[in-house]
């Protein structure tokens, strides 16, 4: 059994009905508690309390200490980043993604130019905060591939961040030498049948080198690691948990580095027409969202456009530390590859001016860069070094 799979067999996470029953029986002084015990500090069962129902009648009260500890934490600030698709062939048969290698749609891949091209609209918009993504396509976006495309991006882009297919330490290690600072990478679900279930074929079935996979590019240095579940396969309030079990481990060891949890909720997706027991409501999201803030006090909270518009409004001016903005799930969306098939359907088709406008409205400033590669570049010798 790896390490994090152990982590989360020792808390019986791994049985849902278990679980859920000891949720149902919270009550509402053991809320009570959770909530006055202190702002940001973790334990399963605090965590548990959070997302009970019988926390729902004090969801205000949530909401008020996550925003003031996220104006403690993080200011009134909300970074602002854009995905960039360089690929969406894949050699995985998820049902529920538009990029299922048995689907029948346009596969597009970017070469390093094509992909510079969309990077330089995103560029001139105000984006210097840009995350790689790709379906598994190991044979085009290769550890190269890669490199490459990150050596030439640097110049335009403080902040680069990958989320694609799982690598070994050492390819996280390369990349991470050309210039990506930040992997995210979803489980999916922790809930190894559900897990089963969606991921019939392909590299991705292995629940296990999926799961490890933050640990390898932990321990190659990343500033960020980034983790989420794709809510609406498996019950959200476990699956809260068992992502929160993780992220624990992961501060734990890797303290230097900056963890963030994003709440990707499924949307529609071309070729797919799968029924999903455990859709999420945007009133179970938030408590979601809160209860990992009042627990995580210096976690990043992402939310995409993934998400409608009226929800990210309210968010904002809450606790969310980063939201995307004219987003394009396609390769060469932002250039005119219309006819690129994308991954998902997104929700808010604002433009990121737009976003930055009711950023603002909401009282917080959009942050299209958040540090400079100078902060952690060595120092230049001076001459009274030599």
């Amino acid at each position: 059994m790896t390490p994090v799979a152990s982590i989360l067999a020792e808390q019986q996470l791994d049985d849902h009905a278990r679980w859920a029953g000891r949720i149902e029986a919270i009550t509402a002084d053991q809320v009570r508690r959770a909530i006055a015990d202190e702002s940001g500090r973790y334990t399963l069962d605090k965590l548990a309390a959070l997302v009970s129902p019988a926390a729902e009648p004090l969801l205000e009260e949530m909401a008020q200490l996550a925003e003031q500890l996220t104006a403690r934490r993080f200011g009134r600030t909300i970074q602002l980043y854009a995905p960039l698709y360089v690929s969406n062939a894949c050699i995985n048969s998820c049902r529920y993604c538009g990029f299922n290698r048995t689907h029948h749609g346009a596969r597009t891949r970017l070469s390093i130019d094509q992909a510079i091209a969309d990077a330089d609209i995103l560029a001139t918009e105000g984006f210097r905060n840009i995350l790689l993504v790709s379906g598994e396509d190991p044979n085009f976006v290769t550890i190269d591939y890669l490199c490459d495309l990150a050596a030439r991006l640097r110049p335009r882009f403080s902040t680069i961040t990958a989320e694609i297919y799982p690598l070994s330490q050492d390819q996280y290690t390369a990349i991470a030498r050309a210039g990506i600072d930040g992997v995210t990478l979803y489980q999916e679900s922790y809930d190894r049948p559900t897990y089963a279930r969606w991921h019939p074929a392909g590299p991705k079935s292995d629940y296990d080198q999926r799961l490890d996979a933050p640990d390898r590019f932990a321990s190659a240095a990343m500033r960020r690691i980034g983790l989420g579940v794709l809510l609406g396969l498996a019950d959200w309030r476990i699956e809260t948990l068992a992502m929160a079990e993780h992220a624990s481990s992961l501060i734990k060891r890797f303290w230097q580095s900056q963890l963030s949890f994003s709440f990707p909720r499924i949307r529609p997706a071309p070729e797919v027409a799968e029924q999903y027991d455990h859709l999420v409501t945007d009133r179970q999201l938030v408590k979601m969202i809160l209860a990992l803030r009042l627990c995580f006090a210096d976690a990043g909270l992402v939310l995409s456009t993934r998400e409608s518009p009226a929800f990210r409004d309210a968010m904002a001016r809450i606790c969310v530390t980063s939201m995307s903005a004219g987003s394009r799930t396609n390769p060469g969306g932002y250039s005119g590859h219309a006819d690129s098939t994308e991954q998902f359907a997104v929700c808010d088709a604002r433009t990121p001016a737009q976003v930055a406008a009711m950023i603002r409205t909401a009282g917080r400033e959009p942050v299209w860069k958040d540090w400079d590669a100078a902060f952690t570049a060595p120092a230049t010798p001076t001459a009274a070094d030599v």
